[in-house]
């Protein structure tokens, strides 16, 4: 199943990170191990915020995807499941509205 990271990354210690030029290989690490299937970077309520799109097999996986970000860079993450266009359509959503109309 397909669902979206949010990654939002207070100011320290990330700035620290920069300044002793190890964010670049802590975020390498990170990204290495969750092989993700996109990811933006950006700037989000003042933050930095990174965007991925993970595939999990099972939701047992999400600690092994949020903890690094929690004990790395004490970061607030939220994932929510989502869909290609492809998904929603055998959604069937025409019997949706026909049932609950």
């Amino acid at each position: 199943m397909r669902f979206l990271i949010r990654v939002s990354m207070p100011h320290e210690p990330f700035n620290s990170y920069v300044k002793d030029g190890s964010a670049g290989a802590k975020m390498g690490k990170i990204m290495n191990e969750l092989k993700p299937e996109a990811a933006y970077f950006m700037d989000m309520d003042g933050l930095r915020t990174g965007i991925l799109i993970v595939n999990m097999d099972n939701t047992s996986q999400i600690p092994a995807i949020a903890e690094p970000w929690f004990l790395l860079f004490d970061a607030d993450v939220e994932i929510h499941p989502v869909m290609l266009p492809d998904d929603l359509m055998k959604a069937d959503l025409a019997a949706l509205g026909k049932k609950w109309s």
